[in-house]
């Protein structure tokens, strides 16, 4: 789902709710850390596929160079957390960067954030590719400063 401001650095307009099932709690009793990863890889189809002329997951040109995320407190089973996803600026030629944000909807506690490298690609011919001009537009639009997320921002 698309909306709009939320607390943070810029606009994240691409949110999703995710309820953690007792499969993802782990030993300690808490959500286990690659529970995030299916989350992120969601929240990706969910902000880049409306960016295609089409919702088959098959159009998708992207491949993933990088990803790694970090935690910031226990998640409980049955909790519910909200899902958010934002490109960092600046986008490179080839590449751009995702950063994603969870926090506990009862509480508001900022739970785990993740970063993600695109690269845009061809698989037909097995090499990266420019990023369209037109998905470029929208990635500028929509970006966010990675260090206002705790991240290195460009060159860093």
């Amino acid at each position: 789902m698309r909306d709009g401001n939320v607390s943070g650095s810029g606009l994240w307009r691409v949110r999703r709710r995710f309820y953690v099932p007792y499969h993802d709690i782990d030993a300690l009793n808490h959500l286990n850390h690659v529970a995030y990863f299916p989350m992120m890889e969601t929240l990706r189809c969910d902000y880049y596929l409306p960016l295609l002329s089409s919702n088959d997951l098959a159009s998708l040109d992207i491949i993933i160079a990088e990803a790694s995320c970090r935690y910031l407190a226990p998640v409980g089973y049955g909790s519910e957390l909200l899902g958010e996803i934002a490109p960092a600026r600046p986008p490179g030629r080839t590449s751009f960067t995702f950063l994603y944000r969870f926090s506990d909807v009862k509480t508001g506690t900022l739970t785990a954030r993740g970063r993600t490298v695109v690269v845009c690609y061809d698989y037909g011919t097995n090499s990266k590719k420019p990023i369209p001009d037109s998905r470029r537009a929208v990635i500028e639009r929509d970006a966010v400063d990675p260090t206002s997320e705790g991240w290195p921002g460009p060159g860093k």
